[in-house]
């Protein structure tokens, strides 16, 4: 039987990438910071007779992530697949955020891959085989105010994940990244549309999101592509998921950095025509306003 450890199962998309696994009859380490929060998941998980193991780990803490590997191989032998989906989102301007948040973003969605990874990589490379998959975003490619730090994050989850795939090929192990784009989740629906900020930025792009929302993509799809690369023989890095994705890539490949940068300087009623004309969202109906400066 196949296993399959993911991080970051209590909600979304690692919840449903648990799920997809386990109905196709993958045993399934499913782990999180809280499972006593996690009755809905272990419900499901009864109801349909998976073969799902939560168990606690919280990828912030070297000394957490440690004992449950540790206890997963020492009771299953070995570990096929690593999905690092655990991640959170924290967003503000450069200014405004705090330090703190910064380096919560930073050491759970960059240094939480990196704890997991190399608690499971030398069982890989000694077996000659694995998969690792890292759940990184479109963010990973395009940086946007309010979410500098979230983007810093996936760029630095991009880069590693590049250089982790030449290291670990000779030995048979695939990295492959996904890159989601808009997708309803929690984190998604939660980027805030408070306008204290002396930045305009915030409100503006939580109507972005908002707009995108209003036809919700859901995680299960993102699941789906996770399971797909899993399942197939491919050593293709870069998986683009969601049907905003590759076009917000290409739109971004499209401009120079200074056009990009100027793009998200301009006045609230050039950015707000510029989103409806580039990707046909109406972001400032989302905000339930039609007011401009």
């Amino acid at each position: 039987m196949k296993t399959v450890l993911i991080t970051g199962t209590s909600k979304g998309i690692g919840l449903e990438t648990a799920l997809a696994f386990g109905r196709a009859g993958y045993k399934v380490f499913a782990t999180m910071r809280n499972p006593e929060k996690a009755s809905f998941f272990k419900q499901q998980i009864t109801s349909e007779a998976l073969d799902i193991t939560i168990s606690k780990m919280d990828v912030d803490i070297d000394a957490s992530v440690k004992h449950c590997m540790d206890d997963i191989i020492k009771k299953n032998g070995s570990i096929d697949i690593l999905v690092n989906n655990a991640g959170i989102e924290r967003h503000g301007s450069i200014e405004e955020m705090s330090m703190n948040d910064f380096q919560s973003v930073m050491n759970t969605n960059y240094f939480g891959v990196l704890r997991c990874t190399k608690a499971l990589l030398p069982h890989m490379r000694k077996n000659k085989k694995g998969r690792i998959i890292n759940v990184a975003s479109v963010s990973g490619h395009i940086s946007n105010s309010p979410l500098g730090a979230y983007s810093a994050s996936k760029h630095a989850l991009e880069a590693v994940s590049e250089a982790l795939a030449q290291e670990v090929k000779p030995f048979n192990v695939r990295v492959a990244i996904v890159e989601p784009g808009i997708i309803s989740t929690q984190m998604a629906n939660d980027i805030s549309l408070d306008g204290s900020s002396i930045y305009p930025n915030s409100k503006r792009f939580g109507g972005l999101f908002a707009a995108s929302l209003e036809i919700p993509t859901p995680p299960s799809l993102v699941a789906s592509k996770i399971f797909e690369i899993a399942e197939s023989d491919t050593w293709k890095l870069r998986h683009p998921v969601g049907p905003d994705a590759e076009p917000f890539l290409q739109w971004r490949a499209s401009l120079t950095d200074e056009e990009y940068v100027d793009w998200n300087a301009a006045s609230d009623d050039d950015w707000y025509e510029s989103v409806e004309s580039a990707f046909g969202l109406n972001a400032r109906t989302a905000l339930g306003t039609n007011t401009s400066n």
